[in-house]
């Protein structure tokens, strides 16, 4: 596979989850990304160490030799890594973006999977061009957030972990696992979520609430039902690509390309 970094526009995005890590470069200009994305396994278990290696390959097979953005499950601080969600307890409090640097030899940016998916969806997906305040929610095993205000990300949200309904947090009411374990129809799950994204307009006052996650592709079964709110409530776009071009467009913030 031929290098894909002869433009100082193009940085090159990995999305790391908890079963898999993607990655492709990307036109952080456009939001292209300008190759198949390529998938590998996640490591069992999913140390630092180990993950470093997958992301060295993942590199290694482009041929990268630029600046490389990395999404992680986890709240990320100054490049460490404080929690670890759906990956090995040993990456909590770990020098994090420090270790994926030295695995693959290139800079790297570090940051939450949730924060690059909502940036990504402001720049070049469901919120592109709109001004205010924006909270992408992606639904999946738990419930990711990332908050934008006026094109500046704020980072480390975690709405899911909001109390809601009043005996627990949110992923655990309505996430997309929760709709699956307990085989809820959308007639059943609607008024959770529903009532899940009042709790956040109540709190927050966005202008729009972006849904991603593997639920949006399912958009039209639940958003039209989507009621008593004050801001739009519209899916995400950019799907799987989204934490991939959202991890480029940051690393290049950091880098100074754009």
């Amino acid at each position: 596979m031929t290098t894909a970094n002869s433009s100082s526009k193009v940085v090159f995005g990995i999305d790391i989850g908890g079963t898999g890590i993607k990655g492709a470069p990307v036109n952080v200009e456009t939001g292209e990304l300008l190759a198949e994305r390529v998938r590998l396994d996640t490591p069992q278990p999913s140390t630092p160490e180990a993950v470093g290696r997958v992301v060295k390959e993942l590199v290694d097979q482009f041929k990268w030799t630029g600046a490389v953005g990395i999404t992680f499950p986890a709240i990320v601080d100054k490049g460490r890594t404080l929690s670890a969600a759906n990956v090995d307890k040993s990456w909590i409090d770990a020098p994090a973006e420090e270790i994926l640097a030295d695995a693959i030899g290139l800079p790297v940016k570090l940051l939450n999977d949730a924060d690059a998916a909502g940036l990504a969806e402001v720049l070049f997906g469901a919120a592109k061009g709109k001004a205010g305040k924006t909270i992408v929610i992606t639904l999946g095993t738990g419930i990711g957030s990332a908050l934008i205000v006026d094109g500046v990300l704020i980072t480390n949200t975690e709405f899911g972990h909001l109390i809601y309904p009043k005996d627990t947090i949110a992923e655990k009411y309505c996430s997309g696992k929760v709709k699956d374990d307990l085989d809820l129809k959308w007639k059943d799950f609607n008024p959770r979520l529903n009532g899940y994204l009042q709790h956040l307009d109540l709190l927050f006052s966005p202008d729009r609430v972006v849904i991603g996650g593997g639920i949006s592709k399912k958009a039209e079964k639940f958003i039209p039902e989507m009621t008593g709110l004050r801001c739009e409530v519209v899916a995400a776009e950019l799907k799987n690509d989204a934490g991939i071009v959202g991890a480029a467009v940051e690393a290049a913030r950091a880098c100074g390309l754009i």
